[in-house]
């Protein structure tokens, strides 16, 4: 697949992609002039180099993202500011199509994902932000209040928090990347993007958009590739990045804990997650146990807000194992150009050798293989990270591969002792991302959803997916909440004013 020299997705596709930095408003290449290859996980063909940023590739983003916050009115603009993000989102519609086949081939994203949170939904969403920035009240009037015979009137005032630094991972880049560009920029802020090093290309043509089409001045959007983590990591320590945005595993956000704590910089971190799927005595059985194993094997199990652990009635159990078996069967891996098809390729050999090696272990553990465990065999499959859908019985909740995140598309059934043992289950994890609760009963169902602890959770197959919506975790899951008003405000200083009444 082909590209012009300047980083523009081509509108066929021929033979690489380039992905340049954007560093000051210009599109350019790496200062040491590398580039890495990029892969596409469904053949392994290379569909694109990227430019391989060096920590002076890095630095240079920064200063431009600071000069840009400290010169400019960009924090202070709010009309402009929103007119920029309708435009960007304007820019990236025009582009759908070269961008659904660019995120197709690099993520191995089903295309009926892209439909959605792999890219329209979070474009779309851009928009929202727009009318945020437009209605939100920027100062409130506190009234007048009299200390030690001063009496004074008193506002706060919200404000940009500076420069932020945003690490995203490679399993909804569009989705991702939007979710942190977007509420950044609408607060006032600018931002560097440090996508990650699998999925670079769609980082540099929304950069590409951004920087051709729009009004966003120079510096207010930095993008910059690399396959060194430690060039994404500067951004955690450097004094002139105010804020650190990342998204990925626990382990490497509390590494950004201690790194950026040196300059007590803000962090908000959206981490991993062990989703348990709920379903009471009284559910739909079926249906519960349809509704998981799908969203188990939704884009190969790559998405830390996936349901990860069926949690069922031990009365029960047996019924929906042959439940989930039979709807996993229902999920081969398939092309990701396919409209139809629902589970991908996992995103590289090292991810598959992970999935891999936890199936072996549930083995290991005394777990049984009910379905899947391997590699999918057949035309077009000798090339690819593809893993089976794979289901796993016989293990309690005290096993590894139902402690731990997987990223990939293994579902681990898990039975319970009535309301209150599923409720300690699904509490039994470090995480708490995510959920799902099954039941009939309202207030029974009321009572489950209460005593879980976790961010999000979707009852009797309810989607809480949206603009508006804020998502994050409790305990190791994360900090801070992303989209919605409350991930707008991460983005935001308080600031309070007193003058004599």
């Amino acid at each position: 697949m082909s590209i012009n020299p300047d980083g523009r997705p081509p509108v066929t596709t021929s033979t690489t992609y380039d992905a340049p930095l954007l560093i000051g408003g210009e599109l350019r290449p790496a200062s040491g002039g590398g580039t890495f290859d990029v892969l596409n996980p469904a053949t392994e063909e290379v569909i694109g180099r990227a430019a391989d940023a060096g920590p002076e590739d890095m630095a240079a983003a920064i200063e431009a993202a600071r000069t840009a916050f400290d010169t400019t009115t960009w924090s202070t603009d709010h009309a402009f500011r929103a007119s920029c993000l309708r435009q960007l989102r304007d820019a990236l519609q025009a582009h759908t199509e070269e961008l659904r086949a660019l995120t197709i081939a690099e993520v191995g994203a089903p295309h009926m994902f892209t439909t959605g949170p792999q890219l329209e939904g979070p474009v779309a969403d851009l928009g929202w932000l727009a009318d945020l920035v437009e209605a939100y009240d920027w100062v409130e009037d506190l009234g007048e209040s009299e200390v030690m015979g001063v009496r004074s009137r008193r506002t706060t005032h919200r404000e940009a928090i500076g420069v932020v630094g945003a690490i995203t991972p490679w399993n909804f880049p569009n989705q991702i990347n939007l979710a942190k560009i977007g509420p950044a920029l609408a607060a006032g802020c600018t931002v560097v993007l440090k996508p990650a090093p699998d999925t670079p290309l769609i980082a540099a043509a929304v950069a590409r958009i951004a920087a051709e089409e729009t009004d966003i001045p120079a510096g207010v959007l930095g993008v910059v590739s690399s396959s060194d983590h430690g060039v994404g990591a500067q951004l955690t320590t450097d004094p002139r990045v105010d804020l650190v945005s990342f998204t990925g595993s626990t382990a490497t956000g509390k590494k950004i804990m201690v790194a950026a704590a040196e300059t007590l910089k803000k962090v908000f971190l959206e981490l991993g997650g062990k989703s348990a799927a709920v379903v009471l005595d009284d559910a739909d059985l079926n249906a519960a146990c349809f509704m998981t194993a799908l969203n188990a094997c939704t884009h190969a199990g790559q998405g830390c807000a996936l349901t990860t652990r069926l949690v069922v009635p031990r009365e029960r159990y047996d019924e929906a194992v042959e439940a989930a078996k039979g709807a996993m069967a229902a999920f081969a891996p398939g092309d990701p150009t396919d409209p139809g098809t629902l589970c991908g390729p996992v995103i590289s050999a090292v991810q598959r050798e992970r999935v891999e090696g936890y199936i072996a272990l549930a083995v290991e553990e005394g777990g049984t293989i009910e379905i899947g465990g391997g590699r999918p065999s057949g035309e077009g499959r000798s090339k690819g990270f593809w893993v089976e859908p794979t289901l796993i019985s016989g293990l309690d909740n005290s096993a590894r591969v139902a402690r731990e995140e997987i990223f990939g598309p293994v579902l681990v059934v898990i039975p319970h002792d009535g309301d209150e043992d599923a409720i300690r289950i699904a509490n039994d994890s470090p995480y708490g991302l995510s959920g799902a609760v099954w039941g009939t009963d309202p207030d029974r169902v009321e009572k489950v959803v209460a005593g879980i602890r976790t961010g999000t959770l979707g009852v009797n197959g309810g989607v809480w997916y949206g603009a508006d919506v804020p998502f994050g975790g409790y305990k190791q899951s994360g900090i801070g909440r992303e989209m919605g008003r409350q991930g707008f405000e991460e983005y935001l200083e308080t600031k309070s004013v007193a003058s004599p009444a």
